[in-house]
């Protein structure tokens, strides 16, 4: 369970060891560095630098084995009370005084019997609840610090290019149904989402200085609709081509292909997608149903977009 706003996680243990895959002793503070925590054997240019597990997970081990366990045991570096962590996000993330921890994973691989704490406990918890952490602010870390959580909130930009939207002749459907299914995809991956929207004529210098803002606030998701055909004034893709650092062809060719098989009329949709800056950008065609088809396509992989280029490589054990 996260925390609510009267709930206190408070740092119950920093355990560090020289080694790696062997239990960490408790000591009397850590120091957090750009690499992670200064002697521990897990310090590095990786993104688990820090591992966490709450007191919550240690007792429940308890519970089911009937060992006692102590801190650092598990080969955690910052053991903790207050909160399931293992129910927090990748991106979600901890102040502890002036130091700062980012959540890159939750639980690992296990690798069983070629681990040194499996052998001494015979079990081990930090593959399902372990959560690892890189340090995002330098600082020191003792028992009985406040822990201060932050669930990240993901950002999103809902952009609808359309004369007559703007101009008041008919009601926009397609920027609403973009929000509506937004919401839900984020609630369904448990990350709080703040949407923004905004209806605009086909105007490519107004388009441009929207972006550029929406690359300034590093948005998350930015997504327009409209624009995307070959009439004179469709020139969504265009201006958004201008401003991207790495376009991802596969996802609109994707599409094209597998719509343009029921419906011709998809395969002149020039959609794109790309990473501009710290936003990951994608142009849909205005029809509601289409909407709808790429919406339903983009979403299969969105949280693992957001994931990469945050810096989060889920495919690491």
């Amino acid at each position: 369970m996260t925390p609510s706003n009267h709930d206190i996680i408070k740092v119950m243990s920093v355990n560090i060891s020289s080694e790696k895959g062997t239990i960490k002793t408790p000591v009397s503070s850590i120091t957090l560095t750009p690499l992670g925590i200064d002697g521990d054997a897990h310090a590095g240019k990786w993104h688990r630098q820090v591992s966490m597990l709450g007191v919550e997970s240690l007792e429940k081990f308890e519970q089911q084995t009937g060992q006692k366990m102590t801190c650092g045991e598990f080969a955690e570096n910052i053991t903790t009370s207050g909160m399931n962590l293992y129910e927090a996000n990748p991106l979600d993330r901890f102040i502890i005084g002036r130091a700062e921890l980012e959540i890159t994973q939750i639980g690992k691989d296990c690798h069983g019997s070629n681990c040194a704490i499996f052998k001494e406990v015979g079990d081990c918890i930090m593959p399902k609840e372990g959560v690892f952490c890189r340090v995002i602010q330098n600082g020191s870390v003792k028992a009985g610090d406040e822990i201060i959580f932050h669930p990240r909130v993901i950002t999103a930009k809902v952009i609808t290019m359309s004369d007559r939207a703007s101009a008041g002749i008919y009601t926009d459907r397609s920027g609403p149904l973009v929000i509506e299914m937004l919401e839900k995809y984020f609630s369904s991956i448990s990350y709080p989402v703040k949407i923004e929207h905004s209806i605009i004529g086909d105007d490519k210098d107004y388009l441009h200085n929207l972006l550029l803002k929406c690359r300034d606030q590093k948005v998350d998701v930015v997504i327009t609709t409209g624009g995307t055909g070959i009439s004179p004034r469709d020139i969504t893709p265009d201006t958004v081509k201008t401003l991207l650092d790495k376009e991802i062809p596969g996802i609109m060719e994707s599409i094209r292909v597998k719509f343009g098989q029921q419906k011709y009329a998809a395969l002149l949709s020039r959609s794109i997608a790309g990473v501009m800056g710290h936003s990951l950008v994608f142009t849909l065609p205005g029809s509601v149903q289409a909407v709808g088809e790429y919406l339903g396509e983009i979403t299969r992989g969105l949280k693992h977009m957001i994931y990469m280029i945050n810096q989060i490589d889920t495919h690491q054990s």
